[in-house]
């Protein structure tokens, strides 16, 4: 456990390979004597600041017996100073100068003389930056750090040192922005040294290659932090230039997903989509059709909590689901690396070049991959789910110029839509449907009838919105896009003129047309009354280390018995636990499930949980899934873990839309269109029909009410008319 000779020489002749073996291991970290006391209180740390009378004590720990040795001669003992204090560095500290004492030290010594203390100390850093309640105290020294920071990545390979610098943006946010290029610039450069270290390397866990992966995780960070402003990504473009264009051929398998994430980035926030971002497209379609394909997301079924029976673990497995891009409220989990949104970028964002570029031609090429994808037999359902929302895309953004493509795609829709048994699957083909006769009403009703099928469509779309589950709620269309979706289509079909839809056919279309409205008036009315609320009670009940001094109120509020205390098999998955996830960060997952589940989990439970996942998986993985970047974003999408059940689900409105996608139909209101269709076309339909006589009074009195209710629930901005 203590320094010894050996270790001293090599922290003499070869520093980096004493940091490489430092961190290879939480079991390995060889120091000497005091050091050896040091590391037993560092590693004691969780424990610690769960137990009196040690937990009362830590602050004077660290001021005397800590603190002193940031000066001490002996570099191995600065760097255990470092990390002992970046180890407690969230404590409560009852004199706020001891935390801004440790946080200079700290900092100081990333200008140590010996690399593995800077090393040590840019870790201890994160901790701080993390816990830190006055950003003014890290303000002015900023640029002072990231120099320092990137010093050090020239001359050692660390994800953990990446994490440092994603840590410091997240918390800065757009105050990044003046130092934006030059930190991709520095992450790009250490990104190609990485990659040569890693090909030089034949080593499965190489340094080299999980710091490349950090580098481009860091970029995707400072991008998602100036995303409100434009022009920096076009002074950044230059720089990913290079790294997109290599690491989307076979070179990139290896880091494919974080490369896409960055190309969902530039296409999406950039001013404009320039003619080198498009020279990837051929790049990511080529990708697909030869290797490629598991990045096209797949759509793996399940519920999860009822096919296990143990909520602890589900729960668990249900935020790493989250974490890596799974919709667990359908019990449709979508696997990471979703290409889907890049070509719904290029497509949405830049319409003009994809309609007119016939060298390559984009058009040809998303059909040859979609219709290929779609038309093979060996390809699950669950597999091809992307491909049909792709063609929502084209629809929906191509209103006009693309009559050529609507009867081959509802063609190959059709046919895979008679083969498939999966609702899910069902209503995505019939959206797709939808779309086209948003599209053009008339071109599509004539090609389903040149295929045939007419008939038989609008009986099973209209079959899908009627099924309704044991609670009485709707079984089918629950997202509020999909909803949207169904009345502009079904809307569309009401402006035909009368001798293409029979007067039947027209009361069927008007009342499930009516009937959808409603349902998505009220959605969206109790969406924004959740929105409303979550914003007045914003982590409302959280309670922080100065509110629990006694550390017994979480466990109380989880339903833990405060008197029971911890036996030895507890504390040992703690410890194990906390490897993945801090404590601290698992009390407010708790608290989430808490408030979305509506139960009470208890926190030994989901330590339970954590280790029966780790006995499964490879714990590598795992922390690299649960990295704190990742952490964040599944507690912002922690809403989404509410149970699925198929049978009795008591909410309409607990499915969110399963893509951060952007459309021209956000802009439309489904009523104002509904009333303008039947204002302008009402005469030519309902006059002299057997309709009109039973059924236009009723109609009308509850398209008022419902219109009217609407318009007073509305800003200006929801309630834009279209031409």
């Amino acid at each position: 456990m203590c320094f010894n000779d050996n270790d001293q020489k090599l922290w003499d002749e070869d520093p980096h390979e004493y940091v490489r073996k430092g961190y290879a291991s939480a079991e390995y970290k060889p120091y000497r004597q005091k050091d050896g006391a040091l590391l037993a209180i560092g590693a004691l740390c969780d424990k610690l600041k769960q137990t009196e009378p040690y937990k009362s004590e830590l602050e004077r720990m660290l001021v005397q017996h800590v603190f002193p040795e940031f000066s001490s001669p002996v570099g191995h003992l600065r760097a255990k100073a470092a990390w002992v204090a970046g180890q407690y560095a969230h404590i409560n500290f009852s004199d706020q100068n001891n935390f801004r004492r440790a946080l200079q030290c700290v900092v100081s010594r990333m200008q140590d003389s010996e690399l593995p203390v800077r090393v040590d100390s840019v870790f201890a850093l994160r901790s701080f930056i993390e816990a830190c309640k006055d950003l003014n105290e890290i303000r002015p020294i900023l640029p002072q750090l990231l120099d320092e920071f990137f010093k050090l990545m020239n001359e050692v390979e660390n994800e953990d040192l990446v994490f440092t610098l994603e840590t410091i943006v997240d918390k800065f946010g757009e105050e990044m922005a003046p130092y934006a290029l030059g930190l991709c610039q520095n992450l790009a450069a250490a990104f190609w040294r990485c990659m040569n270290t890693a090909e030089a390397d034949d080593e499965a866990d190489d340094p080299g290659a999980l710091a490349a992966v950090g580098c481009l995780r860091a970029i995707s960070t400072i991008l998602e932090s100036v995303s409100r402003l434009p022009h920096l990504f076009v002074q950044i473009e230059p720089t990913l230039l290079p790294i997109m264009r290599r690491m989307l051929t076979t070179d990139g398998q290896e880091v494919f997903e974080e490369v896409l994430e960055i190309v969902s980035y530039m296409t999406f926030f950039s001013p404009t989509i320039s003619l080198d971002m498009w020279s990837l497209w051929p790049l990511m379609i080529e990708a697909l059709a030869d290797w490629a394909i598991d990045f096209f997301p797949t759509m793996v079924e399940g519920n999860f909590i009822q096919d296990t029976g143990q909520p602890a673990i589900s729960l668990f497995f249900s935020l790493t689901l989250v974490c890596n891009g799974f919709d667990t409220c359908s019990g449709l989990f979508t696997l990471n690396a979703d290409i889907l949104v890049p070509l719904d970028n290029y497509i949405s964002r830049g319409t003009a070049q994809f309609l007119s570029c016939k060298e390559p031609d984009y058009q040809q090429s998303l059909w040859n991959m979609i219709s290929s994808i779609m038309s093979d037999k060996n390809m699950e359902d669950n597999d091809i789910v992307p491909a049909p929302k792709l063609i929502e895309v084209v629809f929906q953004n191509c209103r006009g110029h693309v009559d050529h493509w609507v009867e081959p795609y509802l063609r190959i829709t059709v046919e895979r839509l008679r083969h498939t048994e999966k609702s899910y699957l069902k209503c995505l083909f019939m959206q797709v449907i939808a779309d086209a006769l948003y599209y053009n009403a008339a071109l599509t009703l004539g090609i389903l009838q040149k295929l045939g099928v007419a008939s038989e469509i609008f009986h099973l779309w209209f079959q899908l919105l009627q099924q309704v589950k044991k609670s009485g709620m709707r079984a089918n269309f629950k997202r509020e896009h999909e909803k949207k979706v169904c009345c502009l289509g079904l809307t569309s079909l009401l402006s035909l003129p009368a001798d293409q839809l029979p007067a039947e056919a027209l009361g069927r279309v008007f009342r499930a047309n009516l009937d959808l409205l409603v349902a998505y008036k009220d959605q969206v009315a109790e969406a924004a009354k959740e929105e409303e609320a979550e914003d007045d009670d914003d982590m409302d009940g959280f309670q922080t280390d100065d509110e629990d001094e006694d550390g017994n109120g979480f466990d109380k509020e989880m339903g833990v018995d405060a008197d029971d205390g911890e036996d030895t098999d507890t504390i040992t998955l703690r410890k194990l636990a906390e490897q993945v996830c801090s404590y601290d960060d698992l009390k407010i997952i708790c608290l989430h499930i808490k408030e979305f589940y509506g139960m009470p989990i208890c926190l030994n439970e989901l330590f339970s949980s954590l280790l029966l996942q780790l006995s499964s998986l490879h714990s590598g993985n795992i922390l690299l899934v649960l990295s704190p970047r990742i952490i964040a974003f599944a507690l912002k999408s922690a809403k989404s873990f509410r149970p699925n059940d198929e049978d009795d689900d008591d909410s309409d409105d607990d499915y969110s839309d399963d893509e951060e996608l952007h459309s021209p139909i956000d802009e439309i209101d489904p009523f104002i269109l509904f009333v303008d269709t039947i204002k302008e076309n009402a005469k030519l339909k309902f006059k002299d029909s057997p309709f009109s006589c039973w059924r236009v009074g009723p109609i009308s009195f509850s398209l008022s009410r419902v219109f009217f209710t609407h318009r007073t629930n509305t800003t200006p901005h929801n309630t834009r008319c279209i031409a």
